[in-house]
C-alpha cells in the first residue's frame, strides 16, 4: 500500500447499505427542506438573469445622457424614471446588477482562496509558521476594512478592480480563522498521520485530505462574505470612491440620494437601488443559512 491508495481523510463516505443516501445527497435534501434557503437561491437567480438578460431586451442605453429628460417621474418610456442626467433608471438598475454581483462574486474568491491557502499551512505546520500568519491577520483585522479601502481608492483611483482586490485583500482573516482552526484538529487524525508516514508531502496532504474536509464550512464563509461585499462596494460607491462613473452600479446610483430634496420628493432615484441591495443581501444570507445546515449532519435527514 502506499500513500495514494489511501483515501482522502475524513472523506470517504462508507458504502451505501441497503440503499442508502449518499451524504450529497443529504446534504442536498438539508438545504431545500429550508425553505428560506430556496427562496434565496431562487431570488438571486433572477436577478442574475435579469441582470444578463433584460438589457438585451430593454434595448436602452444606460450611460445615454438625456438633458431633456432629468429626474422624470416613472412613466411612459421610463418605467422607473430617469436620474439626474437624464439617463434610464430600470437600465442603469439592471446594469449596475452585474457590477455589484461581480464585484461580490469576485471580492469573495479573492478572500476565499486566500484564507484557504493560508489558513491551510498555518494550521499544518503550526509552530512559528502558525505565529506569524496568525499575527498577520490580527492586524489585518485591527484596520477597519471601509476606511482602508477608502483610502486605497483615493490614492490608487476608483477603478472596479481596485475595488474587488482592496475588498478580497482586507477579507481573508475570516476564512483564514475558520481553515486553520479545522486544519489544526485534522492533522492530529490518525489517518492523517498514517498517510504521513507512508510518505505523502504536505501538499500533497493539504490537496487531497484537508482541502476537500474544509470545503463545506468555507463555503458558508465564502456566502456570507459575498453580502458584506455588495454592502461594501455599495457603501464605497455611494461616497464616490467605487466603480466610477458613468459605469452604473446600485452603489453610485444611491450618490443621488445626498440630497434631502431628492430623499423627499424623487424615491424613484434611490428606491430601486436600494431595494435591489437589500433583497440581494437577504436572499445571499438565507442561501448562507441554508448551506450552514446542508453542511451539518446533525440537522438531521
Amino acid at each position: 500500500m502506499t500513500a495514494t491508495d489511501i483515501p482522502p481523510a475524513l472523506t470517504a463516505a462508507a458504502p451505501a447499505a441497503g440503499g442508502a443516501a449518499s451524504p450529497g445527497r443529504l446534504a442536498a435534501r438539508r438545504f431545500f427542506r429550508h425553505r428560506l434557503a430556496v427562496a434565496g437561491l431562487v431570488m438571486l437567480g433572477l436577478f442574475a438573469l435579469a441582470a444578463v438578460v433584460l438589457p438585451w431586451f430593454l434595448g436602452t442605453d444606460p450611460n445615454q445622457v438625456v438633458p431633456t429628460a432629468i429626474r422624470q417621474a416613472p412613466g411612459d418610456g421610463h418605467p422607473l424614471g430617469t436620474d439626474s442626467a437624464g439617463r434610464d433608471v430600470l437600465a442603469r438598475l439592471l446594469v449596475g446588477g452585474r457590477i455589484s454581483l461581480l464585484v461580490g462574486l469576485s471580492s469573495a474568491l479573492v478572500a476565499t482562496v486566500i484564507g484557504l491557502t493560508l489558513g491551510a499551512v498555518a494550521g499544518y505546520f503550526g509552530r512559528w509558521v502558525d505565529g506569524i500568519l496568525s499575527r498577520f491577520a490580527d492586524v489585518v483585522l485591527a484596520f477597519p476594512s471601509l476606511i482602508v479601502i477608502i483610502v486605497v481608492a483615493a490614492f490608487v483611483g476608483p477603478s472596479l478592480p481596485t475595488l474587488i482586490l482592496s475588498i478580497g485583500l482586507f477579507g481573508w482573516p475570516t476564512p483564514f480563522r475558520i481553515v486553520r482552526g479545522l486544519t489544526l484538529s485534522l492533522r492530529e487524525q490518525d489517518a492523517l498521520v498514517a498517510v504521513a508516514g507512508l510518505g505523502a508531502g504536505p501538499a500533497r496532504i493539504l490537496r487531497r485530505h484537508v482541502v476537500p474536509v474544509v470545503i463545506a464550512p468555507l463555503t458558508v464563509v465564502a456566502t456570507l462574505a459575498v453580502a458584506q461585499a455588495i454592502l461594501l462596494e455599495a457603501t464605497v460607491s455611494f461616497l464616490g470612491l467605487g466603480v466610477p462613473p458613468p459605469t452604473a452600479s446600485w452603489g453610485n446610483m444611491l450618490n443621488d440620494a445626498q440630497s434631502l430634496t431628492i430623499l423627499e420628493t424623487m424615491p424613484w432615484l434611490w428606491l430601486p437601488p436600494g431595494i435591489a441591495i437589500a433583497l440581494t443581501v437577504l436572499a445571499v444570507n438565507f442561501v448562507g443559512d441554508g448551506l450552514r445546515d446542508a453542511a451539518d449532519p446533525r440537522r438531521g435527514r
